[in-house]
């Protein structure tokens, strides 16, 4: 889930920054709020969490460096898969935690934002285009 420059907070309105303790913490509530019948079929997806993507990761993704990701999905989608594929390995979503930060005024706004990319990126795994994502508003 990636935001364009011009679509960012301004610097000025930036208000919190979390430690990454604090923003763990905000993820594992967000997982708590997504329907159990979306979490039992993520049984091969590891969620992690990092501090920024990378220059290379922005620049293959066709994003600059001014543009902010607030996470990722990277592996086949569940429509995808296939029983002769044979052992792969964990699917992963991953939540960049200063994007969040610097686009946030509060906790709530962060753990609001944690949310929406959770589900962004899961629908991702559950097969969603981009576009329909966007559609659904995520």
């Amino acid at each position: 889930m990636a935001t364009k420059k011009d679509q960012r907070t301004p610097p000025s309105l930036r208000k919190i920054d979390l430690s990454a303790a604090q923003f763990n913490e905000l993820v594992n509530r967000a997982m708590e709020e997504i329907p159990e019948e979306f979490l039992v079929k993520l049984e091969n997806v590891e969620i992690v969490v990092e501090e920024d993507p990378s220059p290379e990761l922005l620049s293959d993704l066709g994003l600059g460096k001014a543009d902010l990701l607030f996470g990722l999905y990277q592996g086949i989608p569940r429509p995808e898969k296939s029983a002769f594929q044979g052992f792969s390995f964990p699917d992963r979503i991953t939540l960049y935690r200063n994007p969040h930060s610097q686009t946030s005024r509060s906790k709530e706004d962060i753990l609001e934002q944690i949310k929406k990319t959770l589900v962004h990126e899961i629908a991702h795994h559950f097969g969603f285009s981009e576009k329909k994502i966007r559609q659904l508003g995520y």
